[in-house]
């Protein structure tokens, strides 16, 4: 019967149709477009590292405790984690297609911050980071250089310092995330034979190393009330953390009573080396063969993924003039 009425009165089946096209061609210049449709859960990510931790210790450790209290937040479908050897522990929350992912984000945060207290110290120094983003990588950028001074530890170290911050604050743009070797760190490497004779152990040396290379507050001279004719207010500037390999050597771990009346003085030279390395060694990224670093780019899950993907091309393209 629908069928007859429009057969009848051709030209209002036309009008309409010409109307269906005219909306049709409009809305291509308006709708979004996506990688994905958006027919996926949206996901929060909670991130932790325990340095020196291995995959049971985080288990039993890290991710009872914040397992146990994000279970069961509103609308959560389902969490899944993962521990690593070297000590990273990430946490994907899912949930219900349609949520409010800054509303889900606070949520998980709050029972994340329950769990707190309740993890190892050198996991809380690190802090547990929260955020939304989609677990899918939207592009790879791959930083090489033939020159080979500039390794993967360079390239991995100048795409942290000099990038990650900058492609982390595009529109749309969730996470950025570093692959290669990791960062610049010092690196101790202890003699267990001259740790025994000297009757120390590795946690003496790691507290000798943390009091003795840290930011501390100097004061001021001069400051009121002060004696007659002080005619200025100075800071007072002390060396902070320690930078340089000699300077880490150089650290006094332990002072003992010498024959004679002397002092003998143990530095961290004599029980251990010292060298200027990577943070860990644990993961390497190549490309065609040669040492490489990666930045991984992760969109925010409502973004427009081919808008993100020209920002990011268009700012690395911009920050390329300065690379070294």
């Amino acid at each position: 019967m629908l069928a007859k009425f429009f057969i009848e009165r051709p030209v209002l089946a036309n009008v309409i149709a010409l109307l269906t096209m005219l909306l049709g061609f409009v809305a291509i210049f308006t709708l979004p477009v996506s990688q994905y449709p958006p027919i996926t859960p949206p996901t929060v990510q909670v991130t932790t590292r325990y340095p020196g931790a291995n995959a049971k210790t985080l288990i039993n450790t890290v991710a009872l405790p914040i397992e146990q209290q994000v279970n069961g937040v509103e609308n959560m479908l389902y969490m899944q984690s993962t521990s690593t050897n070297d000590g990273n522990y990430t946490l994907t929350v899912t949930f219900k297609v349609g949520t409010d992912l800054d509303f889900a984000q606070v949520l998980v945060q709050n029972r994340v911050a329950a769990a707190l207290a309740s993890l190892p110290d050198a996991v809380q120094n690190n802090g547990v980071v929260t955020k939304k983003k989609s677990t899918a990588i939207l592009q790879i950028i791959a930083l090489t250089s033939d020159d080979p001074r500039f390794d993967s530890l360079f390239l991995s170290n100048y795409a942290s310092i000099r990038m990650r911050d900058v492609l982390a604050r595009l529109p749309g743009v969730g996470d950025v995330n570093i692959f290669g070797i990791g960062q610049y760190s010092m690196r101790i490497w202890l003699n267990p034979q001259q740790l025994l004779a000297r009757s120390l152990t590795p946690s003496d040396v790691m507290n000798a190393i943390r009091q003795q290379s840290q930011e501390v507050a100097a004061g001021q001279v001069g400051t009121p009330p002060a004696s007659r004719g002080q005619d200025f207010q100075l800071t007072v500037n002390v060396p902070g953390a320690l930078s340089d390999v000699t300077e880490f050597e150089d650290i006094i771990v332990k002072t003992d009573q010498a024959a004679g009346g002397s002092r003998a003085i143990t530095r961290v030279r004599d029980v251990a080396r010292v060298e200027l390395g990577a943070q860990t060694y644990s993961q390497s990224f190549t490309m065609d063969g040669k040492p490489a670093a990666g930045l991984a780019i992760f969109q925010l899950p409502e973004a427009n993924a081919l808008d993100v993907a020209q920002a990011v091309q268009a700012k690395v393209a911009e920050m390329a003039r300065d690379f070294p």
